[in-house]
């Protein structure tokens, strides 16, 4: 029964949970069920509700009724979802606070997330305690990582889903953060990255219309790609190709400025990765003077000690 699983987890957030409210977050994940005791069960707070996912087998009445009863103590909302379901009918819009900001979350909603990934509010963290200046924010879904970067400079945050940009302005509006400041472009990553660098945009979307941009540096670059993807301009593929992201990446970052990467594949190991990215910069005449290694919050424990999450942190010269 996962009932005891989740009291033992919340023992072990407690000082977590306490620095956490003490930074003006209320979003988190209670149990991370294949690190602790049951695979294939999630549950986080989101503000002012509980979020209980399953991702293989679908609850029994007997799991969920022990599930709402570890979670009483608590004195919120409880709301499950099993995601092999696949989208289910609009819920209203619920607001949660991270490092001070409101951001907007949906249970459910045509998509599978509740619009913030909670695994990567170390690297959000980052930005609020480093970033000053300019931000490109690529694959930026609801644009928690633009509205963290605009309240000490601007941000251009880009993906393909207008629907997720909508959200990104809304929550830049709910935190006060000047229109100057916040600027959203709706459109494959692919070909903006490539002209932001400087290169000549490819794939078969080529020939057919796709919104210009200049070539333009920024202080930091955001690259927070989806694990595989492929659209009209080429694939995304994180595991065997990232250096074809990485090299437009680095060419739209400024020397001394930071590129921000992540890479969500657990097959891939971190220092082969950082490995490869450093190769790829000699490549191509840029160089990777420091890196930094962001581990995720112990919200989000892993069985071996190395996070399917990696994040790095990355000194361009």
């Amino acid at each position: 029964m996962p009932g005891p699983l989740l009291q033992a987890a919340h023992e072990r957030r407690r000082l977590l949970l306490e620095a956490l409210e003490h930074e003006g977050t209320d979003c988190y994940r209670l149990f991370h069920g294949v690190a602790e005791g049951y695979p294939g069960l999630t549950v986080d707070r989101y503000g002012e509700l509980l979020f209980v996912q399953t991702f293989r087998a679908p609850l029994s009445d007997e799991e969920r009724n022990g599930i709402e009863r570890a979670l009483q103590s608590w004195e919120l909302p409880v709301v499950f979802r099993h995601r092999p379901d696949g989208p289910a009918p609009l819920s209203s819009p619920a607001l949660c606070r991270e490092l001070g900001r409101q951001l907007t979350v949906r249970t459910h909603h045509p998509g599978l997330d509740p619009y913030l990934f909670l695994d990567l509010r170390v690297a959000r963290r980052w930005l609020a305690g480093h970033h000053q200046g300019s931000l490109l924010n690529l694959f930026a879904y609801t644009c928690a990582v633009g509205v963290v970067a605009s309240g000490s400079g601007s941000s251009l945050n880009v993906d393909f889903s207008q629907r997720h940009l909508e959200v990104g302005v809304r929550n830049a509006r709910l935190n006060q953060i000047p229109v100057e400041r916040f600027e959203t472009l709706c459109e494959d990553v692919l070909p903006v990255l490539r002209q932001l660098a400087g290169l000549p945009v490819k794939g078969r979307g080529a020939q057919r219309p796709y919104k210009r941009v200049e070539p333009r540096q920024f202080d930091t670059v955001f690259l927070d790609p989806p694990t595989w993807s492929r659209g009209r301009f080429g694939a995304v593929d994180i595991v065997r190709d990232y250096a074809s992201l990485a090299r437009p990446a680095l060419a739209a970052t400024r020397p001394g400025g930071r590129l921000v990467v992540t890479n969500h594949a657990p097959e891939v190991a971190l220092e082969e990765w950082l490995e490869g990215l450093r190769r790829c910069a000699l490549k191509w005449g840029r160089r990777i003077e420091e890196v930094e290694v962001l581990v995720p919050d112990s919200d989000f424990p892993s069985l071996d000690g190395s996070p399917p999450l990696k994040i790095a942190v990355l000194g361009v010269s």
